[in-house]
């Protein structure tokens, strides 16, 4: 389950494109059809059942905390579900009034952290929504209510279930395929279960020739082969192909067959051209050597063909993404955080668009340059881009939209700003981009005007010289006066943090968390999260490690998945230690608390105030300012 607001793009994107060239293609979300079949009074009565014989010989004082919650109270649980999974879907919007009530929905360990909060705003609800924002007040205590029954799920039923990274561990950067292996020749349990029926549900009403899943990520891995576990003996015609983002990161070296007792075809990349070429392939007219970017098994060994020659198909051809088949009033609008922007991923249902393949910059040091989901970059125009969000609009009614490109390219995003107003087009749009200076506040407030929300983009390690180093091409005073543009014109800004770079000293990570706490005190970010740096084989650090002070420890003999990968600093940090004060730091800023506090405060560790000006981001804003208050008096003489 990758998000429960909105479905992941990959299968709309194939099912549009394959169907403008002439296929019969249908597509479902298992994730969501999961979830809502297991979080039913049915289901709950199932797992209660499991979670009684699980922990059968603890006394009441052993029992996890949510445990014993759902077996205390296991009646209000399940007369709750059915009605608050109906309000998470705009169903019933009339439920608000009894659940801000606080005495509807049983509370369990996910409401703890409202108390911690409470001692430090008074009423943390009111603080956030105030005295009229009863849906938002009852649609964040909904969405506790769910994090309480998955965690029931977690940690009574299956070990391996969580909403965004089920089975994560078992498939994240593991140069081996014997956990996977095992969990799938392992005792089948209630959610496995619960998948085969509604796999075998779909299989017996479409009866297809290709089944073909897509994998954006580990915790989708182990589900996605349950899928094709549950294909195989229900429908052994049918080929099963493997894509995604996860495959094309991870599995580029594969050498491991056994994956092959489950799968077909595996596919590198851009799905489009190699499925063209496949489907060419099993009618007859092509040969396996003639695949492309496609994984195979052929006498017990794995064989990958690629064919140079062959073009991908540019991303102005690629079509418009088709949402058919997919349950667009099913899927649960959430509100996880209080914090107005953080919650914009799980809150509302967005249609997904790319205004580009790949990145404009492809230079950034940490990232996975070398593959072609970045490094390749075609870019469709304004007008293209229009044309499909008014076909999008058309086909699902929802006017809302997420560019999900690596970078929006500025020139396309002002393009289409300019379009959107001229054609007097109406939605509500945010993306990723770089924090880079063409974003004027005269620019901004254009992307503002075409209905854009929120941006989100890297300030990562926010600190000049590892900027410098990692080849981000900003630095901390542009990212300063750019974001402040983008909150003046009323657009929320979330920035992407990174601990841990080679040769970052635990000085400089305590001197990049004072950066933030001014960013956020003078709003120009409103919401962040920390990233803990990883060293991955596709990028400039994992491709040239003398560069930047490290020594790569690859694994041995790594037939599975190959990406993330161990290293040596020759700087020594207490990472770790970090990491937990920059996460509490991060989460009172982003509830408006805690700014009066000096960065080191939040640490276990005592270190020195930063030698950073107090006034350093107000400086920088200010002195943009200047500009701006002398550009019109020199016009107007």
């Amino acid at each position: 389950m990758t998000q429960l607001n909105t479905p992941y793009p990959a299968t709309a994107y194939l099912t549009g494109f394959l169907r403008e060239q002439g296929f019969d293609v249908v597509q479902r979300d298992l994730a969501i059809e999961l979830l809502l079949t297991l979080l039913t009074p049915q289901g709950l009565d199932q797992m209660l059942d499991i979670v009684e014989e699980h922990y059968a010989d603890f006394d009441d004082d052993e029992l996890p905390e949510v445990i014993y919650q759902f077996m205390a109270e296991f009646e209000k649980y399940q007369q709750c579900v059915a009605p608050v999974i109906r309000f998470l879907q705009g169903k019933d919007s009339s439920l608000a009034l009894r659940i801000v009530s606080r005495r509807f929905l049983p509370e369990g360990p996910a409401f703890e952290g409202l108390a911690g909060l409470e001692e430090a705003t008074g009423d943390i609800l009111q603080w956030a929504f105030g005295d009229l924002g009863t849906q938002d007040k009852a649609k964040h205590l909904a969405t506790l209510f769910i994090d309480d029954l998955v965690q029931v799920i977690s940690q009574g039923v299956d070990v391996n279930f969580e909403i965004s990274r089920y089975g994560e561990s078992l498939a994240a950067s593991n140069p081996s395929f014997d956990g996977l292996y095992s969990a799938l020749h392992g005792e089948v349990g209630f959610v496995e279960t619960t998948l085969h029926r509604l796999v075998c549900r779909h299989l017996e009403q479409e009866k297809p020739d290709v089944l073909g899943i897509t994998i954006p990520f580990p915790g989708n891995m182990l589900g996605a082969l349950q899928i094709a576990k549950a294909c195989c003996e229900h429908s052994p015609h049918t080929k099963i192909v493997l894509g995604g983002g996860y495959v094309n990161t991870e599995l580029r070296s594969l050498k491991d067959a056994r994956i092959f007792e489950f799968v077909d075809f595996i596919i590198l990349d851009d799905g489009e051209q190699p499925l063209l070429t496949l489907f060419e392939h099993l009618d007859g007219k092509l040969a396996k050597e003639s695949l492309h970017r496609t994984y195979y098994l052929q006498e017990g060994a794995v064989l990958m063909q690629q064919q140079p020659h062959v073009a991908d198909i540019a991303h102005k051809d690629i079509g418009t993404p088709v949402y058919d088949g997919l349950p667009l009033d099913s899927y649960l609008s959430l509100c996880e955080m209080l914090n107005p922007m953080h919650r914009i991923w799980s809150d509302g249902r967005w249609n997904k668009l790319t205004m580009a393949h790949g990145c404009y910059w492809t230079q950034c040091s940490f990232c996975d340059i070398s593959l072609d989901y970045i490094g390749r970059y075609d870019e469709a125009g304004a007008d293209i881009i229009v044309a499909r969000i008014e076909t999008l609009i058309a086909e699902t009614g929802q006017t809302g939209f997420h560019f999900v490109d690596e970078a929006a390219p500025p020139k396309v995003m002002f393009a289409m700003a300019r379009k959107l107003i001229e054609k007097g087009v109406t939605i509500t749009w945010w993306g990723n981009i770089r924090f880079e200076k063409t974003f004027t506040p005269e620019r901004c407030q254009l992307l503002a005007d075409s209905g854009c929300v929120a941006v989100s983009g890297g300030l990562e390690v926010a600190s000049d010289r590892l900027l410098r180093l990692m080849k981000k091409g900003v630095t901390v005073e542009q990212v300063a006066r750019v974001t402040k543009a983008f909150s003046d014109a009323g657009i929320l800004v979330h920035a992407y943090l990174m601990y841990g770079f080679p040769t970052q000293t635990e000085a400089e990570t305590v001197q990049s968390l004072e950066y933030v706490r001014q960013l956020m005190m003078h709003r120009c970010i409103h919401s962040a999260y920390w990233h803990r740096f990883a060293a991955t084989i596709h990028s400039p650090v994992g491709q040239h490690p003398e560069q930047y002070s490290v020594t790569l420890h690859p694994p041995e003999n790594a037939t599975f998945a190959n990406n993330d990968i161990e290293f040596s600093d020759a700087v020594d940090a207490d990472h770790e230690m970090l990491g937990r004060g920059l996460k509490k730091a991060l989460y009172n800023y982003m509830h408006g608390l805690g700014f009066e506090h000096p960065a080191p405060f939040w640490f276990e560790k005592a270190f020195k105030v930063p030698a950073v000006d107090a006034q350093f981001i107000e400086k920088a804003l200010y002195k943009k300012e200047t500009i701006r208050r002398i550009v019109p008096i020199n016009l107007a003489v």
